[in-house]
This record gives structure tokens, C-alpha cells and sequence, in this order.
């Protein structure tokens, strides 16, 4: 899965002030990721607010983010949640059309067995008509999927072919990178690992901190899956400070802060969540300023 190589970027849902969708933002934010080397877009996953997110404005996102894309880099949707039957008969009725794959989050709140992971994400690959991503997130799910399961679940279905593990555990991506099948995309989902993971012989990330600075943080990603680790930390060591700032508060307020110092999007987030504190804003400010 050659397409799935790099830097993936999880897009933020931009808001107007009314926090109704601002879909001219949204095709200024693909437009400028697409043109600094993003190599694919995730759309619907959690940094986009999937959670307060509705069907309707799911379905116009898709179609607003297929149009500016034109088929340039590969699409993947969220779709995922604790009603296994709900994501299920989402993936049946929703318009696939343009997407490449699904990223399917494991189930949050219920806190499943082993097992109980193994036989949603069956259920789920048994009716997908996309390729899988898993998506692993214990910070949000409040469970870990272990790699046995994972593998387990490799191994099973052809059609689930990665992991995005955001478990911010080392030793986890140690055990899938070793034990993982030829062809199984291992993914980052934590920013401040993933250089060290793709050196390790991942497969890229998926991002949040890439959509605020495509161009930095492909080439790095790009960078470390050609071996060049010297020339790839350079440009580590020169993001660790914002990777810590836009995850300060809580995602994606700061990440959407970024993006408004950057003129990009506006910063405005939906309840639960608030913007990012002043006092973040400006260390981000500050971060993007002296970088000028």
C-alpha cells in the first residue's frame, strides 16, 4: 500500500464564528497541504471534531475535500465509534466513491476485552468495501488495544492493512514493527514519536502537527524513510517545541491556533471544547514568529 507512505495529515473541520462549517477555509486548508507535500488527507477523524460533527456536514466535507483534491493524494475516512452495528451499517450506506480507505477508531467509553476489540473490527472488515486502518488511541478510548490483537487481526483480513497506533507507547511499536506481516502499514499517531518510529521501519504518520507545517514535516517523514536520520532529526529538533504547544490545552484547539496565526482557518472549535487560552496563543505565535 504504496499510497499510504508519509506524511498523512488528520484535518481539522474549520468553523465561522457561528461554528457552522467554513467550507472556503476548508478547501484553502487541502489546497495548501496538497501543495507542501501532505501525501495523503484523513478526513472525519478526531482532530476533526467527528464527535459533533452530523451526517449531513460529514457528507458535504467529503465532497467539498474530493473536489479540491481532484484525485491528487489518497482520501481516508473516520468512521468508527463504540455501536459496532452503527459503524457498520455506515460504512453500507455512505458514498465511498471517492475515498481510498477507512480509519476506524477502537471502541471508546465501553472499554472491551481483547476479544471484544478482535470481533468489532471483524465485524467491520467483513463489511467495509474500502481497505482499514485501525485506529488505536487508548488516551481517548481508554482502553489499548494490545499488538497481539492487532496482528491477530493482520493476519485475519486481508482488507485491514495498517495500524494507526497513538498509544505514545515505544515499546508497542517496537512488538508490531517486529512481529507485523510483510505488508502491514505500522502508522504513527503520535507526532512527537514519529520520526523514531519511521526510522524504525514504519510506515509514516498520520498527523496533526503536519497540516500546520506540511512542507517541515514531510520532508522529515520523507527524510527518515530514506535512512537519512541525521538530516531528519535536524528538522525534529526544530518542531519539538510547537508538537508540545498545539497538544497543551487539548486537540485540536491548538492545532486550529496555529493554523489561524498562519492565516489559514479561523481558530473557533465546537463545545465541549474552547479555544485555546491566550496565554497558548501567544506562545504559538511566538513559535511561528521567530521562525519568520
Amino acid at each position: 500500500m504504496q499510497k499510504f507512505l508519509g506524511l498523512g495529515v488528520a484535518l481539522v473541520t474549520p468553523f465561522k464564528e457561528d461554528r457552522s462549517v467554513d467550507y472556503d477555509a476548508l478547501k484553502n486548508l487541502v489546497e495548501y497541504n496538497i501543495s507542501n507535500g501532505t501525501n495523503y488527507l484523513v478526513i472525519n477523524g478526531t482532530t476533526a471534531e467527528s464527535a459533533t460533527i452530523s451526517r449531513g456536514e460529514r457528507e458535504a466535507i467529503i465532497k467539498v475535500i474530493a473536489t479540491v483534491n481532484a484525485g491528487r493524494v489518497p482520501l481516508v475516512l473516520g468512521v468508527g465509534g463504540n455501536n459496532t452495528m452503527q459503524v457498520v451499517e455506515e460504512l453500507q450506506t455512505i458514498d465511498l466513491a471517492a475515498i481510498d480507505a477507512i480509519l476506524s477508531v477502537a471502541p471508546y467509553y465501553s472499554k472491551p476485552t481483547q476479544e471484544g476489540f478482535y470481533q468489532h473490527f471483524k465485524a467491520i472488515a467483513l463489511a467495509s468495501p474500502k481497505p482499514i486502518i485501525l485506529y488505536n488511541v487508548p488516551g481517548r478510548t481508554a482502553k489499548n488495544m494490545l499488538p497481539e490483537t492487532t496482528l491477530r487481526l493482520a493476519r485475519d483480513f486481508d482488507n485491514i492493512i495498517g495500524v494507526k497506533e497513538a498509544g505514545n507507547i515505544q515499546q508497542q511499536y517496537y512488538t508490531l514493527l517486529r512481529d507485523k506481516p510483510k505488508d502491514f502499514l505500522v502508522i504513527s499517531g503520535d507526532d512527537d514519536l514519529a520520526l523514531g518510529v519511521v526510522l524504525a521501519g514504519g510506515a509514516g504518520v498520520i498527523s496533526v502537527i503536519g497540516q500546520g507545517l506540511p512542507k517541515e514535516f514531510s520532508e522529515m517523514i520523507a527524510l527518515g524513510l530514506q535512512g537519512k536520520n541525521t538530516e531528519a532529526y535536524a528538522i525534529h529538533y526544530q518542531l519539538m517545541e510547537v508538537i508540545a504547544l498545539i497538544f497543551e490545552e487539548n486537540n485540536p484547539a491548538g492545532i486550529k491556533a496555529l493554523l489561524k496565526h498562519k492565516g489559514i482557518t479561523f481558530d473557533f472549535v465546537r463545545l465541549p471544547l474552547v479555544e485555546a487560552s491566550k496565554a497558548l496563543q501567544v506562545k504559538i505565535k511566538t513559535f511561528l514568529d521567530n521562525r519568520a
